[in-house]
């Protein structure tokens, strides 16, 4: 798994800011198919927003836990029902500050 610091954080989370849920996630939870669609999303955008649609905080912040772990992805932001998410392509298009 990747880290990032707080200066990389803040950048990508301006760069969320635009952006729309590109997965949703309902209450079958973290299905194969889930977690095949936000890797095919990962590779593609780099930064991805998630909709969570369950009302469990834990649950939520335990899928975000699942997803970055096996994905090999960060952390971004957690507010609400939305996750935000972000794993550097082969060919990175953010250039993150350092």
């Amino acid at each position: 798994m990747i880290s990032i610091n707080a200066l990389q954080r803040r950048y990508l989370r301006a760069q969320a800011h635009a952006l729309h849920p590109v997965v949703m996630i309902g209450d079958a939870g973290l299905s194969e198919a889930v977690m095949r669609e936000i890797d095919i999303n990962l590779k593609s955008h780099e930064l991805i927003k998630i909709r969570v649609l369950g009302d469990d905080r834990d649950a939520r912040a335990t899928m975000l836990t699942t997803i970055c772990e096996t994905l090999g992805a960060v952390n971004v932001q957690h507010i609400g029902k939305l996750l935000i998410i972000y794993r550097p392509a082969e060919k990175p298009k953010l250039a993150l500050p350092k």
